[in-house]
């Protein structure tokens, strides 16, 4: 632990800058975006992305998937991804624990993410308790305190099997009552019956807080609560299946990615022939698609499966955090005019 003088100081020194979320509505970037439209390379192909995501919103049958991995969230995109969600433009979320539980979950505690505007070694860094995402900060300390209380909510539930759609509503109803940040993903998705899925929950803080408590159940002979995945593939499959026409707005690739396309499949396996394909998509990732790694693996390359439409399909290849606040400004100002209704579909489980 961080316990002389000298390391506290050198340690506030590195933690002196707050990573600050951009706010999607202080800013209109139709103009932008429409200009890049004439352009080309990645400008045109982000003009066509927004382009299709507001035709998600315009369509007034679709449900729209947020999928979010890696960490945008961390580096400034937070507040977007919540407004998406206030602003009744998401219907479902699919993401990495870190993203839920690391980023969003820990700013609702009260926390913040810091500009490394110094790196020293990581060895040094390790010794003041500080966690390294390339050039931003997370205090260590900060992040048990996530751990502790993931524990906290476990051990005030039913001991029994939650998808994690189930949990993450749990943390949500906790932030409604204990959080320090309106502005979070978690809190909000829970206020708007908006359902969150993370396929690899333990992946994140919230696995030592889970462990933490089934670890004490054991030593005490008692009963524990267990995160069921398949629950989380029926319950994703199942709203596929209720909402018919959908799209997907993907941040980056990963489980997330493959998981809500997975969802169509699924359908068909389970009886429904009916069901749609994904008919909107757009991935925002800088994967490189030749090493035939499923996240890197383009929209087009989706359809073979039998996952995505290939009509209405947009590959973005650019650093998520650089163009993900245009194409959400400019469909937020779209969009202001506009009524949509709320699919709440939190409410499909009771």
């Amino acid at each position: 632990m961080t316990d002389s003088p000298i390391n506290d100081t050198r340690k506030a020194e590195l933690l002196s800058t707050h990573v600050e979320h951009i706010d999607i509505r202080e800013f209109d970037a139709r103009p932008i975006v429409d200009a890049m439209g004439k352009m080309s390379f990645t400008s045109r192909d982000l003009a066509r992305a927004t382009r299709i995501y507001n035709q998600m919103l315009e369509d007034p049958d679709c449900t729209i998937f947020l999928v979010i991995a890696g960490s945008t969230s961390a580096g400034g995109c937070m507040d977007a991804y919540a407004e998406l969600v206030r602003s009744n433009m998401v219907d479902g979320i699919v993401a990495t624990g870190a993203t839920i539980v690391d980023m969003d979950f820990f700013e609702g505690l009260g926390h913040k993410h810091y500009q490394a505007l110094d790196v020293p070694d990581d060895d040094t860094l390790r010794s003041l308790y500080i966690d390294r995402i390339y050039d931003t900060y997370i205090d260590e300390e900060d992040l048990q305190h996530v751990d502790h209380t993931i524990f906290e909510i476990a051990e005030s539930l039913e001991p029994k099997a939650y998808s994690s759609r189930a949990f993450i509503r749990e943390m949500g109803k906790y932030l409604v009552e204990h959080g320090k940040k309106d502005n979070s993903l978690v809190k909000l998705a829970y206020e708007h019956d908006v359902p969150i899925f993370c396929p690899a929950f333990t992946d994140s803080s919230a696995g030592f807080g889970l462990v933490k408590h089934q670890v004490d159940a054991m030593k005490q002979g008692r009963p524990y609560l267990m995160i069921d995945s398949i629950a989380d593939f029926r319950e994703l499959t199942e709203i596929k299946i209720a909402s018919g026409v959908s799209g997907l707005l993907m941040i980056g690739g990963g489980v997330p990615k493959n998981f809500v396309q997975d969802t169509v499949v699924c359908a068909e396996i389970l009886g429904h022939d009916d069901v749609e394909v994904h008919k909107y998509a757009v991935q925002i990732t800088v994967a490189d698609v030749r090493d035939g790694a499923c996240s890197s693996s383009t929209l087009q390359e989706a359809a073979s499966w039998g996952k995505v439409n290939t009509a209405i399909e947009q590959m973005v290849f650019a650093e998520a955090g650089s163009v993900v606040p245009l194409l959400a400004s400019d469909a937020w100002h779209r969009q202001q005019s506009r009524e949509r209704s709320p699919r709440r579909w939190s409410k499909l489980f009771g």
